[in-house]
């Protein structure tokens, strides 16, 4: 191999495990959008909410993929199997429910954590963000 390949290969190598070190960034903080919504001012009352996050070693936001959705409290806490005026998917789509709990603003939560040893206690996000959610 000629001396300039090896140099060529030598470069990409150490690029590759260069990004690879790169990949131990932890979430510092989640940032929800919209930060409030009415359900009532959406299209068949359902909200997409997104969220964004800020990494260590980073100022640059990032919209987040995989992460926890649930509508919980200000905390942190997800609700679990507790009857509440909305719900989540995994995407970040949510609607009122109407049901048993209708009406009132819940608390939105997009964020990383774990989950309790109650399997019906929902998840403690550690690194969160909140939005308010309005039910007719």
């Amino acid at each position: 191999m000629s001396r300039l390949k090896w140099a060529e290969v030598s470069f990409a190598l150490f690029a590759v495990l260069g990004t690879l070190g790169c990949g131990n960034s932890k979430l510092t903080s989640v940032t929800i959008s919209p930060a409030t919504a009415d359900a009532q001012n959406f299209p068949g009352g359902q909200v997409q909410f997104t969220a964004t996050g800020t990494f260590s070693g980073s100022s640059k936001q990032v919209q987040l993929k995989n992460t926890t959705w649930c509508v919980g409290s200000s905390s942190g806490m997800c609700n679990g199997n507790i009857a509440s005026a909305a719900t989540i998917d995994g995407n970040g789509l949510a609607q009122c429910t109407g049901g048993l709990v209708a009406g009132g603003t819940v608390t939105i939560l997009a964020g990383t954590g774990h989950s309790m040893g109650n399997p019906d206690g929902g998840a403690q996000l550690d690194v969160f963000g909140t939005a308010q959610l309005t039910c007719p």
